[in-house]
């Protein structure tokens, strides 16, 4: 067993997503990870707490691993994107106390819809592959 307050992770700024082949701009967002199973490239398992900061955004990007995001604070807007033209297919304002599940390989975007206020946010991943398909 391992014990870990989030303050004691590591907390990194995310400065770009991977997506088709390009590296799009992250705003604002930090990543502390509070577990892991696996290599940190490509854990099976893994538990992180993100911070978005005001105004911040993590742009489409899709990945093969399931994710299921619970938010803790702030209000952000979680988007669903087309597979084949990256247009958003649909939209969702979440708050603290909701839960968001990405399938595997679907293109999703997240904003804080605040100029003031951070969004912090759980983020459980499990792991489907041997690649990254980004």
């Amino acid at each position: 067993m391992k014990v870990l307050k989030v303050q004691d992770a590591t907390e990194k700024k995310i400065e770009t997503f991977p997506y088709r082949g390009e590296h799009l701009k992250v705003r604002e967002v930090t990543v502390r990870w509070l577990s892991q199973a696996g290599p940190l490239e490509s854990p099976e398992y893994g538990l992180r707490f993100f911070r978005i900061g005001p105004g911040g955004e993590i742009p489409i990007h899709k990945h093969l691993y399931y994710q299921t995001m619970f938010i803790l604070s702030g209000r952000a807007l979680c988007r669903g994107h087309d597979q084949e033209t990256d247009a958003p297919l649909h939209e969702q304002e979440v708050g603290p106390g909701e839960a968001v599940f990405i399938p595997t390989m679907e293109p999703h975007s997240m904003v804080n819809l605040s100029d003031s206020e951070d969004v912090t946010f759980l983020c459980c991943i499990a792991n489907v592959y041997d690649e990254d398909n980004n």
